[in-house]
């Protein structure tokens, strides 16, 4: 196969692959990775749970970019994070605002008391419905933001000849099932599927060395030709077009 000017794929495969990455920052991708928003606002809505609470944890916080974010925070604020590079990076940026990050084990009881907390958030991370119900105080909310479990299927078709897709189970509809089997009464359930444009090939490299579980065992070795057929559709047709899936649940315990 003959690839659209060489050397520019081979520089931005080259440019990629050496890209630092660290916490859950997308800088690198700026104008070159381009997402819609989804149809709701989560700073907005996890601002407007704030008002008048004493204790909010962050379930999954990264490197603590969106904790860091917001303008006052409880004053029993906690974040977890089970991904070992992140670890320290969000002790680094929340110990000075007060913020205590517990280093978890995905799937493990967190080690809180029961009825701690007046709100819980979590934005795309994952969670066992019953110990979010149990880390609620009575009239507690939970706030969650995850990625659906199609999210952009589009790669893994253009990329892999089998596609393994773990986590296509993953929808609002199972969700907000297993919030309410919890105990939980939903209060808002909203999906979405978001427009996604990767404008060279170099920005799909690095988004898929920043999300590994997308592709499993990805490396540009094993793809290669792949990489050559996509860098060669956006140079003819200006983006690769894939579908960010998500959606969104505001779930309240009542007792």
């Amino acid at each position: 196969m003959q690839i659209i000017n060489p050397s520019h794929f081979q520089a931005l495969i080259e440019a990629a692959r050496t890209a630092a990455f660290s916490g859950w920052d997308f800088a690198w991708l700026s104008g070159r990775m381009l997402e819609d928003d989804p149809p709701w606002n989560y700073e907005a809505l996890v601002l407007a749970h704030l008002e008048g609470i004493t204790s909010l944890l962050d379930m999954g916080t990264g490197g603590g970019e969106f904790l860091a974010s917001l303008p006052a925070l409880p004053p029993e604020t906690h974040a977890t994070e089970s991904y070992p590079p992140n670890q320290s990076i969000a002790r680094s940026r929340l110990a000075p605002l007060g913020v205590q990050v517990h280093l978890t084990t995905e799937g493990a009881p967190l080690s809180f008391t029961s009825r701690f907390f007046d709100l819980v958030i979590n934005r795309h991370e994952s969670y066992n419905p019953a110990e979010v119900y149990r880390l609620l105080k009575p009239g507690g909310t939970y706030v969650t933001q995850q990625v659906g479990g199609l999210d952009n299927l589009e790669i893994n078709q253009a990329l892999e000849e089998c596609i393994s897709f773990p986590f296509s189970g993953w929808s609002l509809y199972g969700a907000t099932a297993d919030l309410e089997d919890a105990g939980f009464t939903i209060e808002r359930a909203d999906g979405a599927a978001c427009k996604t444009q990767f404008t060279d090939i170099g920005a799909l490299v690095y988004y898929l060395k920043a999300v590994p579980w997308q592709v499993e065992g990805f490396s540009v070795e094993r793809y290669q030709e792949q990489l050559a057929c996509l860098h060669n559709f956006i140079e003819a047709h200006g983006a690769f077009v894939t579908t960010a899936h998500r959606f969104l649940i505001i779930a309240r315990k009542e007792v």
